[in-house]
């Protein structure tokens, strides 16, 4: 083995002395789109964006459902405009073998759409992206899903040959050269990879080309084995927010920092033969960094009152969402409002934000902390926002969020007991950088937040005649009101609780909810309908329509929370 494979090296010195092996002409710069309905919906703003970029090298996510006359006019357009389109898929669990049959249905569906297509019309390659790592597997046995990986790279690389114009690449994570290959003496993965395939894209993550750590040190190992095997090596950067790992992309520094670092990588890496260019990941994010205004966000029409309810966990948002639409739609919901762990990345929400829109439920990305109502955590406040708003841009329409609610109830605060007024004015500071923040940049974003129906009884700070309460409705474009009640009508019921409120909307020409409680309360039976149940919580709710007509302002009604909804009694 050793022997042999010092003959091939030797043959390749020899080869690259005699007749020079170099780095193409010209370099690709690539983009992964891993929204196949993009090249629908927006080719022109695709091709329009590469041009300006610079791009001429597109990976493109299958959706192997779609016809193939869906691929034929973008694949026209690119290759018209001088772009090559490689066919893109994958998933952590292609590198097991019992889903090698998944991955080989992609070339399977490249071959067959190929063989159909005009020249023009054909695709370029096929590209995989497989981060077996992320698989609980890979923690237990690495050393067997490395080995069932190989083995289907192998049997994906033998099977594509059949197409020798067909180029076949795959992303390649940088710290794969400490890793070596079972059953393969001194081959790391990164070589064993770089064999294997035309070109691997390095996912080299990093938002500086210099230091210890910077992208020219993570890539040079990799370079120089393909420079030795005459492959060639694409080195990838990161434009995502990565809000724990900010050293990983771009997002903070901007498009013109990013370009100018990638520039600095074509001129240190140039005088590595193997090196083919640079890809930015991805498409969607790349093309939001560039955005500077926030897309206007279209209302979803509703033909009855809202009811909405709060999803309090994130995970349940993010893992849940069929389960959650389900209930909506068994509930009549039409409003959620969703807390957002900052951490997880954008595609996370996706799947509840469309599936919600398609149908007809609008979601509103939720936040708040007793704590958010002091200055000094007024940031924590504003980072909700600008997740939300670069979210909006990389998002779908339909993928979008509507609003964005806040619930802070600094009463429990020991600092409220103390100074309330000096509670307030913070308070206040804060929510008017709220409202700032969401509307700046022309962006449509809902503001909203809860209140309590108690707090009409505070002044605004230095106002006598003021009612926090109105203060409060004025600034935001529809406020929740939490009137805790089980029960309608009477005195100390839901109607009686909220006039004032419902006149100071109707006054300031605002919008209010009406919410309910459903978790079980130690305050008394009288605030929840944890007792009563969905039943008569139903009946309560449906008399508020008559009990409230004469506010213009009373839009529908809240009930809090999913969790306690769903696990309620009948």
């Amino acid at each position: 083995m050793r022997q042999s494979r010092f003959l091939y090296v030797l043959l390749c010195v020899a080869a690259s002395i005699l007749f020079g092996f170099s780095s193409p002409d010209k370099t690709k710069k690539a983009t992964w789109i891993w929204q196949a309905e993009l090249i629908d919906a927006k080719r022109q703003d695709i091709l329009g964006f590469a041009k300006q970029n610079g791009i001429n090298t597109v990976y493109l996510r299958i959706e192997r459902q779609k016809p193939f006359d869906y691929y034929r006019p973008f694949l026209q357009e690119a290759h018209a405009a001088g772009i090559e389109v490689h066919a893109l898929g994958g998933h952590p669990a292609w590198a097991l073998a019992s889903h090698r049959g998944r991955m080989l249905d992609l070339l399977d569906w490249v071959s067959r759409y190929n063989s159909e297509a005009d020249a023009k019309e054909r695709i370029d390659g096929v590209h995989l992206d497989i981060e077996p790592y992320l698989l609980p597997e890979w923690n237990t046995d690495q050393a067997e899903v490395l080995k069932q990986w190989t083995a289907n790279m192998k049997a994906f690389v033998e099977q594509a040959r059949n197409d020798p114009a067909l180029e076949v690449s795959t992303d390649l994570a940088v710290w794969f050269d400490n890793i070596p290959v079972p059953g393969v003496s001194d081959t790391t993965l990164s070589e064993w990879m770089i064999d294997t395939f035309d070109h691997v894209t390095l996912m080299a993550y990093r938002d500086s080309v210099d230091g210890p750590n910077g992208i020219e040190a993570l890539v040079s190992d990799e370079l120089g084995i393909a420079d030795r095997l005459g492959k060639q090596v694409l080195v990838a950067v990161n434009v995502k927010e990565m809000p724990s790992q900010r050293h990983t992309s771009f997002y903070e520094e901007g498009p013109e920092v990013m370009e100018r670092q990638l520039d600095l990588v074509e001129k240190r890496l140039s005088k590595h033969p193997s090196f083919a260019g640079t890809a930015v990941h991805d498409y969607r994010y790349w093309q939001s960094l560039n955005q500077t205004e926030t897309p206007p966000i279209q209302p979803l029409p509703h033909d009855k009152p809202l009811l909405g309810t709060y999803v309090w966990h994130a995970d349940v948002a993010i893992t849940q969402a069929d389960e959650i639409v389900s209930f909506a739609k068994q509930e009549g919901i039409n409003l959620l409002y969703v807390r957002l762990d900052l951490e997880q990345p954008f595609e996370a929400y996706r799947e509840l934000a469309g599936k919600a829109a398609a149908a007809g439920i609008e979601v509103h990305a939720m936040g708040g902390h007793p704590v958010w109502a002091l200055e000094a955590n007024r940031e924590r406040m504003l980072r909700l926002v600008r997740y939300v708003k670069a979210y909006n841009r990389s998002a779908a329409p339909e993928e979008q969020f509507r609003g964005i609610h806040l619930d802070i109830e600094p009463y429990v605060l020991p600092l409220w007991r103390e100074d309330p007024e000096g509670v307030l004015k913070q308070w206040m500071s804060n929510i008017e950088a709220f409202v700032s923040e969401s509307k700046e940049g022309g962006g449509s974003l809902v503001t909203s937040s809860d209140l309590a129906v108690w707090l009409d009884r505070f002044h605004v700070p230095g106002d006598p005649d003021t009612s926090f309460s109105k203060w409060m409705i004025e600034q935001h474009d529809h406020i929740t009101l939490m009137a805790f009640r089980d029960r309608a009508e009477g005195a100390g019921g839901i109607a009686a609780i909220v006039q004032d409120e419902l006149r100071f909307a109707n006054e300031l020409g605002k919008e209010m909810i009406i919410a309910v409680e459903m978790k079980e309360s130690h305050e008394g039976d009288y605030v929840s309908f944890h007792e009563e149940g969905k039943a008569e919580m139903r009946r309560q709710l449906d008399m508020l329509p008559g009990l409230l007509e004469e506010h213009s302002s009373y839009k529908g009604n809240a009930v809090h929370a999913y969790e306690y909804w769903q696990r309620a009694k009948e």
